[in-house]
């Protein structure tokens, strides 16, 4: 069985790694440093961690405060009440003057799980990467997220890192190398192109090895990096395979779908089916049901494919 590592919890690790080695770095919690992994942190260097209280904010007015006078700050919260309830103080405080705060947002997506809808952000991608300035990094596994805090940690500016509650699949190894210029080809195919990003990747993974079984050769695509987005890697598999299939633990509006479909109509238009949540709200659930509920499975993106490539014989027919 795969080991199964949740993003939060890599988090946490890393970030007391990065704190002994750079005194710069600082931790703001809005009061769920236990649910968010950076109880860590705090125990190991009181002194530069922060409980700013259930106060958001507040919370991001003074990381950018603390940017200002050399610290490199990671401020934690739920991505609900990082996106959603602090989204002014991002946009005119942090985004805005381009600051060096570092928005590492947990209980991403509808895997919250039994928690509801209230607190299941599926609009945090969306919001995220359209402000300029602002990178945003979506994680796979444990092992992406640690290279993709370092990188946020190394890098001056604003960036903004998606995280979950579940565990997920480990897929990468101690030899990965994160780029955030590049997109990761983790297998390539000539039938049909999956784009995907977070826990998604790990399922396409699944339903690649499916359709290779029943002679269909899928490309699986990891968009990691939202914001800047790889243009040349995305027309590149739509060139190749003709027909897309993306993926996400988010809406399918304004999320990568929308973004790769962006992409696609400026490079090489392709048909594209987006897998995501489908402009609804979430509920409260186990993950597994959940996903399974909002066709986020192998089983869906298996279904998805072979949508996509009728699509495709269409346009090659000339049937649309």
């Amino acid at each position: 069985m795969t080991k199964k590592i949740a993003t939060r919890d890599a988090y946490g690790q890393i970030l007391v790694e990065l704190g002994a080695a750079d005194e710069r770095i600082v931790v703001l919690d809005a009061d769920l440093s236990k649910s968010t992994k950076t109880a860590a942190f705090g125990k190991e260097f009181p002194k530069r961690f922060f409980n700013m209280g259930i106060a958001e904010q507040n919370m991001m007015g003074t990381a950018a405060g603390l940017s200002l006078g050399g610290k490199i700050p990671f401020a934690s919260t739920f991505a609900m009440f990082a996106t959603g309830r602090a989204f002014e103080q991002i946009r005119n405080t942090i985004a805005y003057p381009a600051l060096n705060v570092k928005i590492a947002a947990s209980h991403a997506g509808i895997t919250v799980g039994e928690d509801g809808g209230s607190h299941q952000s599926i609009e945090d991608i969306s919001l995220m990467r359209s402000l300029p300035n602002m990178t945003v990094l979506v994680p796979s596994d444990a092992v992406e997220t640690k290279a993709a805090v370092q990188y946020a940690a190394r890098t001056d500016g604003p960036v903004y890192i998606r995280l979950g509650r579940a565990g997920v699949p480990v897929i990468f190894d101690d030899t990965y190398r994160f780029d955030v210029e590049r997109a990761v080809w983790m297998r390539e195919g000539k039938d049909v192109s999956f784009i995907t990003t977070g826990l998604m990747t790990a399922m396409a993974l699944d339903a690649a090895a499916v359709l290779e079984s029943e002679g269909i050769h899928a490309t699986v695509l990891h968009i990691h990096t939202i914001k800047p987005i790889d243009r040349e890697s995305i027309a590149k598999a739509a060139q190749e395979t003709e027909c897309v299939v993306t993926a996400e633990e988010h809406s399918i509006i304004g999320g990568l779908g929308s973004a790769v479909a962006e992409v696609l109509t400026e490079t090489y238009p392709a048909p594209v089916v987006r897998v995501g949540i489908r402009d609804h709200f979430g509920e409260s659930g186990t993950p597994d049901e959940l996903l399974k509920k909002y066709y986020l499975t192998p089983e869906a993106l298996v279904q998805a494919a072979r949508q996509s490539i009728g699509k495709k014989r269409d346009c090659q027919t000339g049937s649309v």
